[in-house]
């Protein structure tokens, strides 16, 4: 169990996550699962989603774990007529899956502090930068032509995606995952805009600064301590601390449920611990 920052009641709800085999995404599936949605868990992971559904409904929440790539079109297209047989249309989708890769990060903040043999902006790997975009975009376009045709056909539901505080000022290193997210953060106001005449409201959060699997090497040395990447980003925090994911929780029962967020789409909430308000000064 977790502690729910906000109670609210999503009983008779189908809410798809897709990455919920992950941190972020599993504790939100677990958050609506709680507040009594019927909640389908999605993530190439099979083995992660299934773990979670099993810990879910032994709990007593409802829960089924689909293994699929948000990816595949055809794929997802069969998750789809699985999630309708084994709990009904999806009436809230939350699109988590994404993520970042080497083969499109830098090794050096500035071109002019590159290093021999490290690898700089002209050694990005075309694949790597190709791989990030279709992970991010891609994989959140294809979930939404597939699980919102439920929601368009009864004029009702909310897609959720997430976006991240580099969409609005790009990092260091990562330039083809702030694109991406950036690209992210636009569809979503897209998005609000064509189904706006069919009751589909889409909004997204933009998370700040997590601590996760896919980034501790880069905030944390191997002994414990903040490597320099990790002090600027504290130092460019006003409240000096990174975020948590069960922050995160608020805002996505907040902007999904139609009693409280029934006029609120087209928007990417900052969840960032006021990185984007501070100017240095």
């Amino acid at each position: 169990m977790i502690q729910l920052p906000i109670n609210l009641d999503y009983r008779n709800k189908v809410v798809v996550v897709t990455g919920a085999g992950g941190l972020i995404c599993g504790a939100m599936a677990r958050a609506f699962a709680q507040s009594g949605a019927k909640v389908a868990a999605l993530d190439l992971n099979g083995d992660a989603v299934k773990a979670l559904a099993d810990e879910l409904k032994a709990e007593g929440f409802i829960c089924e774990g689909y293994a699929v790539s948000v990816l595949d079109a055809e794929a997802l297209e069969e998750v789809h007529k699985a999630v309708l047989r084994d709990l009904g249309p999806c009436d809230i989708l939350v699109n988590g899956a994404g993520g970042n890769n080497p083969k499109a990060t830098t090794d050096n903040e500035y071109h002019h502090e590159a290093k021999e043999g490290g690898k700089s902006f002209f050694d990005l790997d075309a694949a790597g930068v190709d791989f990030v975009f279709k992970l991010n975009f891609q994989g959140t376009l294809l979930p939404t032509q597939v699980f919102a045709r439920d929601m368009a056909e009864r004029k009702a539901g909310c897609v959720l995606n997430i976006s991240s505080m580099n969409a609005y000022t790009p990092l260091t290193k990562i330039p083809a995952y702030s694109a991406a997210k950036a690209g992210i953060s636009n569809f979503t106001q897209w998005l609000a805009t064509h189904f706006a005449g069919t009751g589909i409201r889409c909004n997204a959060i933009a998370p700040g600064f997590l601590v996760s699997s896919q980034n501790k090497a880069l905030l944390f040395n191997e002994d414990g301590t903040p490597t320099a990447r990790s002090a600027k980003i504290l130092n460019g925090t006003p409240t000096g601390r990174f975020v948590d994911a069960s922050e995160l929780l608020g805002a996505t029962l907040f902007l999904c449920d139609e009693g409280c967020a029934s006029a609120i789409t087209g928007v990417v909430l900052p969840i960032d611990c006021g990185f984007a308000a501070y100017s240095g000064v």
